[in-house]
């Protein structure tokens, strides 16, 4: 059950996404705006980026909010929303995800969401089934746009779409039963209604933590000590474990998970995650992953074997020590300082087991057993980073979070921290210290595309995250890497954009991606001379049938770019 304490945290989170949420758009009258609707407008953004799973696409994010407060604030423009906030559109994963958001200025711990909520956004779908040339002459393109896109899935489909409406609210409660209305509203329109309140908002609010630790007494024959010579201050361990005390270990219990002689297990039906020991998780948050099920359907059916099925879970930690007991058939190992690097579906879908009947932490839980891997690197070292990354390598994940955890990408967040610049590796981080006023906040994600424009490619920085992370990573963050310059391009970056805001023109992250190329390149022009000469060279390149943004991610466009201001 979600707290007063998530709601103020959310809170804190909130107000920093609309200070990023600014920083992306160039708006600055912030007096106009009461602190409820701060909030609300930062609410948009931080939901859509954990659960739209987006490459580091404001642009994308922002053009998919159609709220018409929200339009009206940020660009003075009238948007009829129809009753939904947010639709996001994903071509190439055939997804759709609708939003309808309700903040709430005040915490009630017994106040659910409301079914209501849903059949506000009625008026868009059927809109979306209506749709004809009327609609265009009568709403905003923007508005247009989607419902043009959401006609064709629904009533011309080529392809198979996946669609879903998320009802999110800051409500202590989500809805917990599915009425005949609901399953109306669901059946009619083919798709899936899904509610997010704060017990599952809370799962995905990064919290730096402080150090988490644990205790476990292991059969000598349940564990393997390891080290990589005789000589090695490093010792790392390989226990087979009971999944309930995986339970105990990583519970929200401080005193718990240092109880090694817990006799009643009735205790653990009661506990939740401490989610805070996935902070250095590369996965981040999965809401329902197809997998889960999988894993709780494994531990139902086959306890005994689940050591078998499962692939286990990977735990880095500060120090581990061993203590030989009495009878030299048990160990205790004492674990500081913990993080779950790999396995983080396997933790919360276990904890999630455990808490659908409080007789299964006694009925199966305590006959399941999964493979543990404690490693303690060596202090200094960047094998943190490499287990993290090795370890979940073999299946889908962006390579940007797997770098979130490198060395010199902590070095990086240092280093701008005393520059007043929150550098954020990972999704639903918003700084070292949330007290801090920082000046700016920037994903780690757009820092490359920043990284990878001034060294001489602007053309590919909004297209090509994946390489930017992977193949171009080495040169981009290491050995072409200047660190001093970090914060005046950071700086440079969100002027640009305050200056576009005031500009004639529509603003975009290519576009300020090219004027820091520019910038860099030798360019002595003030900030508003480069946008009117950009812009310029945009409507003179001839490409048919192209936006402008594709447009400007044509290798030729950087060339015509060259060429005006002779580079």
């Amino acid at each position: 059950m979600a707290t007063r304490t998530d709601f103020i945290i959310l809170n804190t989170k909130l107000d920093k996404y609309f200070k990023m949420l600014c920083g992306y758009t160039g708006f600055s009258n912030h007096e106009s705006l009461t602190e409820s609707q701060k909030r609300r407008f930062g609410f948009y953004l931080f939901i859509m980026e954990n659960v739209c799973d987006v490459d580091s696409n404001e642009d994308e994010l922002i053009e998919s909010i159609i709220d018409t407060d929200f339009n009206k604030v940020f660009f003075n423009e009238h948007v009829n929303d129809f009753g939904m906030d947010v639709v996001y559109i994903n071509e190439e994963k055939k997804q759709v995800k609708l939003f309808n958001f309700k903040y709430k200025e005040r915490f009630n711990v017994d106040k659910s969401q409301s079914l209501n909520d849903n059949f506000i956004s009625t008026k868009f779908l059927n809109l979306c089934l209506k749709y004809d040339d009327t609609i265009i002459e009568n709403n905003h393109k923007k508005l247009c746009s989607k419902l043009k896109k959401l006609n064709d899935i629904f009533c011309n489909p080529k392809d198979e779409w996946e669609v879903k409406f998320y009802q999110v609210s800051n409500d202590a409660q989500e809805v917990k039963e599915t009425n005949s209305e609901l399953e109306s509203l669901s059946s009619i329109y083919e798709i899936e209604i899904e509610p997010l309140a704060l017990p599952s908002i809370s799962q995905f609010m990064s919290i730096r933590p402080k150090d988490i630790n644990a205790s476990i007494i292991v059969s000598k024959d349940a564990l393997m000590c390891y080290s990589e010579d005789s000589k090695a201050s490093a010792k790392s361990y390989i226990v087979r474990v009971r999944c309930d005390e995986i339970i105990r270990m990583t519970c929200n219990s401080d005193f718990l998970r240092n109880d090694t002689n817990l006799e009643d297990l009735s205790q653990l039906s009661e506990v939740d995650l401490e989610f805070s020991v996935l902070f250095d998780n590369v996965r981040g948050f999965v809401k329902k992953s197809k997998y889960n099920p999988k894993i709780s359907l494994t531990i139902r059916n086959y306890p005994t074997k689940f050591f078998m099925y499962n692939n286990g879970i990977t735990m880095v930690a500060k120090s581990v020590s061993a203590l030989n007991l009495a009878g030299n058939k048990s160990m205790k190992l004492d674990i500081q300082g913990f993080q779950i690097v790999n396995g983080g579906q396997t933790l919360r879908s276990i904890h999630k087991f455990n808490q659908d009947n409080k007789d299964n932490v006694s009925n199966y839980l305590c006959n399941a057993e999964v493979l543990l891997r404690v490693f303690m690197p060596d202090s200094g070292s960047n094998d943190i980073h490499k287990i993290a990354e090795f370890t979940n390598s073999q299946n889908s994940i962006k390579t940007s979070d797997l770098k979130s955890l490198s060395t010199e990408q902590i070095d990086i967040e240092r280093y701008l921290d005393e520059h007043g610049i929150a550098y954020l590796r990972k999704s639903g981080d918003t700084g070292s210290d949330d007290k801090k006023e920082y000046k700016h906040l920037i994903k780690m994600e757009t820092f490359g595309q920043i990284l990878k424009s001034i060294s001489g490619y602007p053309e590919k920085s909004t297209n090509s995250i994946k390489d930017i992370f992977d193949k171009d990573y080495d040169d981009l963050f290491i050995n072409n890497f200047d660190l001093k310059k970090s914060p005046k391009l950071i700086s440079d970056y969100f002027e640009i954009i305050k200056d576009y805001k005031s500009s004639s023109y529509k603003g975009s992250q290519i576009k300020y991606f090219y004027c820091l190329y520019l910038l860099e390149k030798g360019v002595s022009l003030k900030h508003a001379s480069l946008i009117n000469k950009l812009e310029d060279c945009i409507n003179s390149f001839e490409a048919e049938n192209t936006s402008i943004v594709r447009k400007m991610g044509l290798s030729r466009f950087r060339e015509h770019v060259n060429s005006v201001f002779a580079l």
